[in-house]
C-alpha cells in the first residue's frame, strides 16, 4: 500500500520551535515525529510512502539520506509553491506515479485508528473516497462530517462557528482515495481537499466516512505536542514509556515530574521539572523551575530561572539567570 503523508507546512502554530525545524521533524520522547506517524502506517501493511514536501525539504533529506524511515521506503515530492491540501496531494501523487487506491495522512496526527478498517470499508462500498472520523469535545476547529446511518456523508463543513455544529464527529486527517479524485483537482493552483474536493465529492455520492473512537491528537500547537507525548509517560497508548533518556545528565538533587527529558540534555542541582520537554542537548541550570514548558535543541537555561505557562524557546535560545518567564516566546515570532 502506498500513502502521501503531507508535511508541507510552516508549522507556524509551535514558533519558535519550527523557525529551524519543520514540524514534523521535532522530536517526540525518542524519535522524530514523522517516524512516529510513519511506524503507525506500517504497522498497518503500508509499505511507500511520498511525503509532499514545501518547508525546509532539506531537513527531510538530511534526516533520511536512503529514504527509508520506519522500515518504510520514502519518496519525496516538493512542490513549487504552497498548494493546499488537494493540490499537495495531486502533486505528490502524481510525483510518484500513483495509479490505484492510496491513503493521505496528515503528518502531524498521532492516532491508534485502524488504517486497514477504512481502507476495507472503503472498498466494501465501492467508494470513491472514503475519511476516518474522530469526536471531539469542540467542533468548531476543524472539518465537520455528518453521515447517514451507514456512514455516507451528507456534507463537509468546515470550520463551523461555536455551537452550529450538526455533529461533532470531525474530519481526522487519514483518508483512502480512487486515482480518480485526483482529476477533480485542478493542478497547478491551492485547492483545499477540504473546502472544495470532498464537498464535490459528496455532492455526487461518492464519500463515505468511518468513525473510530481510537486515539487521536493533533500535535501541531505547543499544548498538544505537549500532551501526545505525556499520553506516552502515562501509558494512555499502551506501556508506559521512559521519558528520560539514557544519555541526558541529571542531579541526583533535581526532581523530573511528569516530563520528556531527551538525548544529551544536562539538568543541575536542585531543578524542578514538571510536566515539560526538554529537548537535545539543552541545558538547564541550578535552582531553577521548568513547569508546562518545552525547551528546544540546545537551549540554555540560567541558574534560578524560571519559566511557566507554555513557555516555549526554540533552537539554542537562551534564557539569563533568574529571569522569570510565563507564556514566552524566545526568539519571538517574527
Amino acid at each position: 500500500m502506498k500513502a502521501v503523508v503531507l508535511v508541507g507546512g510552516f508549522g507556524t502554530r509551535l514558533r519558535p520551535l519550527t523557525l529551524t525545524s519543520p514540524k514534523q521533524m521535532l522530536p517526540v520522547i525518542d524519535r522524530t515525529m514523522l517516524e512516529h506517524v510513519i511506524g503507525g502506517l506500517a504497522r498497518h501493511g503500508v509499505d511507500e510512502v511520498v511525503l509532499s514536501l514545501g518547508y525546509k525539504e532539506d531537513v527531510f533529506r538530511e534526516a533520511y539520506p536512503n529514504s527509508e524511515c520506519a522500515g518504510v521506503r520514502l519518496t519525496y515530492a516538493v512542490e513549487p509553491e504552497p498548494l493546499d491540501t488537494a493540490g499537495a496531494v495531486r502533486f505528490a501523487a502524481e510525483a510518484a506515479g500513483i495509479d490505484e487506491t492510496f491513503i493521505v495522512i496528515n503528518g502531524d496526527v498521532f492516532t491508534d485508528l485502524d488504517v486497514m478498517s477504512v481502507w476495507n470499508r472503503h472498498h466494501e462500498i465501492g467508494a470513491e473516497a472514503t475519511i476516518a472520523l474522530t469526536p471531539v469535545d469542540d467542533p468548531s476547529r476543524y472539518g465537520v462530517v455528518p453521515t447517514d446511518p451507514d456512514g455516507k456523508v451528507l456534507g463537509f463543513v468546515e470550520k463551523p462557528p461555536v455551537g452550529e455544529a450538526p455533529t461533532n464527529w470531525i474530519n481526522a486527517g487519514t483518508y483512502v482515495l480512487e486515482p480518480s479524485v485526483l482529476q477533480r483537482i485542478e493542478p497547478g493552483r491551492k485547492v483545499s481537499i477540504e473546502r472544495e474536493t470532498f464537498p464535490a465529492i459528496v455532492a455526487d455520492g461518492g464519500l463515505w466516512a468511518v468513525q473510530s473512537e481510537a486515539y487521536w491528537v493533533d500535535a501541531g500547537t505547543p499544548e498538544t505536542y505537549i500532551q501526545v507525548q505525556l499520553d506516552l509517560l502515562d501509558g494512555v497508548r499502551g506501556a508506559a514509556v521512559d521519558g528520560v533518556a539514557a544519555d541526558a545528565s541529571i542531579d541526583p538533587s533535581a526532581v523530573i515530574e511528569r516530563s520528556v527529558i531527551m538525548s544529551g540534555a544536562a539538568v543541575a542541582a536542585n531543578a524542578v521539572i514538571r510536566g515539560s520537554i526538554v529537548s537535545m542537548d539543552a541545558v538547564i541550570g541550578k535552582d531553577t523551575l521548568i513547569e508546562g514548558s518545552i525547551l528546544g535543541p540546545r537551549a540554555v537555561v540560567g541558574a534560578g530561572a524560571k519559566l511557566t505557562e507554555l513557555t516555549m524557546l526554540g533552537d539554542s535560545a537562551r534564557v539569563d539567570d533568574n529571569a522569570s518567564l510565563a507564556g514566552a516566546k524566545i526568539p519571538e515570532n517574527e
